[in-house]
């Protein structure tokens, strides 16, 4: 339904999770709709529950002004004890960020792919850019050789 395309170039992935999310009637359907924006989301852990900041998803279009959703509001992760505590733990520690990935429905609930995260700098981003690159030409050139 939705994903972070900038989170993998910002971003070092060096674990995900899947986590359900609750949401509200209109929320649902507009996200079924396409209706959501990741770009400046966030996880955090706040009083030993999971929230997700900074996801927007837009009024769905039937809905009425009364009836609808706040687009920016907080909203809490389902994950279990043991992982909150595992993240929180590895977040404090070395300085990591809980960056959501992507949002999709699995039978029939929304779920959110939550990657623990490491900062990327500019040197860092112009290396990951170069090794996709020569990994390129090298298929290309082995693809090229075999035909």
């Amino acid at each position: 339904m939705a994903s972070n395309r900038r989170a993998r170039r910002n971003y070092e992935v060096l674990d995900t999770f899947e986590c359900g999310m609750v949401l509200r009637g209109t929320e649902v359907k507009s996200l079924r709709a396409g209706g959501a924006q990741m770009g400046d989301a966030y996880a955090r852990v706040r009083d030993d529950e999971m929230w997700l900041m900074g996801l927007h998803i837009a009024p769905w279009s039937h809905a009425s002004p009364i009836l609808g959703h706040e687009l920016e509001r907080p909203r809490k992760l389902l994950m279990h004890r043991a992982e909150i505590n595992r993240l929180r733990a590895r977040t404090e520690q070395d300085r990591l960020q809980l960056i959501p990935l992507e949002i999709y429905f699995r039978d029939g609930r929304a779920k959110l792919e939550l990657a623990l995260a490491r900062g990327r700098r500019l040197y860092d981003k112009r290396q990951a850019i170069r090794k996709r690159e020569t990994d390129r030409e090298a298929r290309r050139a082995l693809r090229d050789r075999s035909a």
